[in-house]
């Protein structure tokens, strides 16, 4: 892919309507024309991938969900792993994508991979309860974000692993420990990723620490292909879901809480 593909990617980012009735119409509508350039420049655009999945263990004949896993380039990552898995599903909305990882999966003769359409906030797959789930630079276009990461939760079993790398910001005064950024940055990414549907948000890191225990977690700055000096936050997170004796009783007690 060349510097064509790529004008091609920044005019559907930046300047071609995004349009729909619901969230599967809009996200169909942004992708539909680009699906095929799209692995190329997301690859210098989105960082940590390849970070986030070394940094998940997953035991034999494990049951993985990627939620928005778009094209299904996050296979890639799996490399000789992913003949050790029982299943993986490439869950997402817009059909354009998973076509994609469709003619990926036939190529690669996989056997064990099944792309998807479907709602991140609902779907569970008939193995569920399941070991691990992720979300790769797709949590910030699900509106209802904290119902995916709920969903996620109730999915996975005690001790599960969820994944998550995405764009975020900061809060303006973070938890110890936690960075804090400027006041440019913690402004400009969320007017500038709007436009795309894309909502960086200030409480995914407070969240996914309150929710699980944290194996693993990075905050980090991306370049972005085309604008030079500014940098991007993004954050890796691993986290264990909580066995039922670990809960409080407050939230024990809710449907689906342990399942």
């Amino acid at each position: 892919m060349g510097f064509y593909s790529d004008l091609k990617i920044l005019y559907y980012l930046t300047l071609k309507p995004v349009r729909g009735k619901d969230h599967a119409a809009r996200m169909e509508s942004f992708y539909a024309g680009q699906a095929e350039a799209y692995d190329d420049f997301r690859k210098r655009l989105l960082q940590g991938r390849q970070e986030l999945w070394d940094a998940i263990e997953s035991p034999q004949e494990a049951v993985w969900v990627d939620m928005g896993g778009g094209t299904g380039a996050n296979l890639d990552y799996f490399g000789d792993r992913i003949a050790q898995l029982k299943k993986v599903y490439v869950v997402d909305l817009s059909p354009s994508l998973l076509q994609m990882a469709q003619r990926r999966v036939e190529e690669r003769g996989w056997k064990n991979i099944q792309p998807i359409e479907a709602d991140a906030t609902t779907f569970r797959p008939p193995e569920a309860p399941v070991d691990i789930v992720t979300f790769s630079y797709s949590l910030t276009m699900i509106p209802d974000w904290f119902a995916a990461v709920d969903n996620a939760m109730a999915m996975l079993k005690p001790g599960g692993l969820i994944g998550i790398v995405d764009f975020y910001v900061s809060r303006k005064h973070p938890a110890d420990g936690l960075k804090r950024h400027r006041w440019f940055t913690r402004n400009f990414w969320p007017v500038w990723f709007a436009g795309d549907n894309v909502f960086p948000s200030a409480d995914h890191v407070p969240y996914l620490h309150k929710h699980f225990d944290p194996m693993h977690f990075e905050e980090h700055l991306a370049k972005v292909p085309y604008i030079p000096l500014i940098r991007t936050p993004y954050y890796t997170f691993v986290g264990r879901k909580r066995s039922p004796s670990q809960l409080p009783a407050t939230v024990s007690a809710l449907p689906n809480a342990s399942t």
